[in-house]
């Protein structure tokens, strides 16, 4: 059985790490490149990085601050947030990310996963899903609607159905977040996360909620998921990556514990 992994997410807006609730109301909290090395040392399995405005902003990745912290940590980093093209991909992984993370750019030209799965393998692309509960429909039936450009424009797609869809076109993995949950602390969206990882084969990542070390072990045993996202409880030093993972591994999940 594969260890679960835990991976802290450092959101970063005009090159401060950030964090908002439900994905608003941000406020700028310290420095990616210091705090990822931080996480590395704690035991991080992974540490994913994403520039929140560049989409809607319509300009391209901080690739400097992505120089930084890839030569501060040692472990997987994958990289989100105004990539729309092959060439973003490549610029992102030459300046250190292992794997690169599409979402919006995914939702508007899918084509870009298959691109990018036969330039650089299935294992460097992540698909990131920004998922709303709304009213069962034709077009949703699912209940569960994809968003873009951090929550702010509705697509009117079904998100188990494009859950499959990116699985099909050669995504290596999904980081499905809700952003009903985001920031509450409140726990994973439980419901949303077993729907999708009963219906794809590939890793799935719950992301958006995670108030508590039991919230992890949820989204892990009860959500099916591969690996747990976290944010919050971490930056603002609620518990440290030890602390979680030997909570973790108390309830009988494998982690990894073996770092340095």
């Amino acid at each position: 059985m594969l260890s679960k992994r835990i991976i802290p997410c450092l959101d970063v807006r005009d090159g401060f790490l950030t964090k908002g609730v439900k994905f608003k109301g941000n406020v700028d909290i310290g420095d990616p490149v210091v705090t990822a090395g931080l996480y590395y040392e704690q035991g991080a399995d992974e540490i994913v990085f994403y520039d929140i405005t560049a989409s809607a902003e319509g300009r391209k990745i901080m690739l400097k601050v992505v120089e930084k912290v890839a030569s501060t940590i040692f472990i997987p980093f994958s990289v989100g947030g105004g990539i729309s093209s092959l060439e973003d991909m490549r610029s992102t992984l030459l300046s250190g990310a292992e794997k690169i993370s599409v979402n919006s750019a995914a939702v508007r030209n899918p084509d870009i996963i298959s691109q990018g799965a036969e330039a650089f393998g299935s294992q460097c692309v992540v698909v990131g899903m920004d998922v709303l509960k709304v009213e069962k429909s034709g077009a949703i039936p699912s209940g569960y609607e994809i968003v873009i450009h951090g929550g702010r424009k509705h697509m009117g797609i079904d998100a188990l159905w494009w859950a499959r869809e990116v699985e099909r076109l050669g995504a290596g993995e999904i980081c499905l977040n809700s952003i009903d949950a985001d920031g509450t602390k409140n726990g994973y969206e439980l419901e949303l996360t077993r729907l999708i990882t009963d219906n794809v084969r590939i890793p799935v990542i719950a992301s958006g909620g995670a108030g508590n070390p039991a919230h992890m072990v949820e989204a892990v045993t009860l959500g099916g998921a591969s690996a747990a996202l976290i944010a919050s409880i971490v930056h603002y030093g609620e518990y440290s990556i030890p602390e979680i993972k030997e909570y973790m591994h108390q309830a009988g999940v494998k982690v990894r514990t073996d770092w340095h």
